[in-house]
């Protein structure tokens, strides 16, 4: 019999990643926001008692860093309360809890890649929000598995590539800010590792409960680092020798790329109303000791976003 299975954030980029992945894993209800409005604790129950999943994976969140900034409120029913609802009804089920998080828990002072047991110093609201999920989800007994990934793109939705593609085709000078340190990933490699790790536990042919070793925070990001002004160049120099697919049309309107310098600049250069880690490069090693899954380079990665390839996850 295959398991039931529940993703919520469908339509994001990595829910749009995951949905036919998991087919091929258990019987998938996916939903939207609309199906799902993770505002609402009783319609988080109700559709969890519904379909009573075998295993939960929550895909979505609130990712306005900046407007989080003054709408803690929507932040926080989502990215903390909300987790933690899918967690108590997860222990009550006995089903395992899939849940994303971020870099941003870190104040960005380290100067080495952070691993999973450094003392979280989020420096802004999201970031906040996002601790509280993990937390809410840790203490609630539910067996668990915390992903911790950054930088996320895709072809589609809001996302820095696409941001990239579009003001190329509106600029001949891109000014990108250089001192800030990440691991760009791939919605489709975070999809491709989460069902890869969750294969191996299927494979057991154990109950979730009596794995608890299993259960934790991992960091499942790209390898390698790079900065937004380097990932901005990247971008291009891909599109340069991509052709025109139809996503790369669409995030340029159908113009021309013009872009003929990306100039780098300091964070202080470039204000936000949210404050970003300066370094926020995540070590994988857990995740690869534990499951043997470990994410290719960000350049791998970026490659394959643009020439259509399939990276293999190992």
């Amino acid at each position: 019999m295959r398991i039931p299975i529940l993703l919520t954030g469908k339509n994001g980029q990595v829910g749009r990643a995951l949905q036919p992945l998991l087919a091929n894993l258990g019987v998938v209800t996916a939903c939207d926001r609309h199906a799902l409005n993770l505002a609402a604790p009783d319609a988080i129950r109700k559709v969890i008692r519904a379909a009573q999943p075998r295993i939960i994976v929550n895909a979505a969140a609130y990712t306005a860093v900046d407007r989080a900034e003054s709408d803690e409120a929507a932040a926080t029913a989502i990215n903390a309360d909300a987790p933690g609802v899918m967690a108590e009804e997860a222990k009550k089920l006995g089903a395992l809890l899939v849940h994303y998080s971020t870099d941003y828990v870190f104040d960005g002072a380290k100067q080495a890649p952070y691993v999973e047991d450094d003392p979280p110093n989020p420096q802004n609201v999201y970031g906040r929000t996002k601790l509280a999920g993990e937390r809410a989800v840790r203490q609630s007994g539910a067996a668990h598995l915390i992903f911790r990934t950054q930088w996320v793109y895709a072809r589609e939705g809001r996302n820095f590539l696409l941001t990239i593609l579009r003001l190329a085709a509106q600029r001949e000078e891109l000014r990108i800010v250089s001192d800030q340190i990440g691991s760009p990933t791939s919605s489709a490699e975070i999809a491709a590792g989460t069902v890869a790790i969750l294969s191996r536990l299927l494979a057991r042919q154990g109950e979730w409960s009596s794995q608890p070793d299993d259960s934790g925070i991992y960091h499942l990001t790209a390898g390698g680092q790079t900065s937004w002004c380097d990932f901005a160049r990247a971008i291009l120099d891909e599109a340069a020798h991509g052709g025109a697919p139809s996503w790369i049309l669409a995030a340029t309107g159908g113009s021309p790329l013009i872009t003929k310098r990306v100039v780098p600049i300091s964070t202080a250069e470039y204000p936000t109303p949210a404050r970003r880690p300066a370094y926020s490069v995540l070590s994988n090693a857990r995740v690869q000791r534990q499951f043997g899954v470990q994410l290719p380079d960000w350049r791998v990665q970026l490659k394959a976003t643009f020439r259509s390839e399939s990276t293999q996850t190992v």
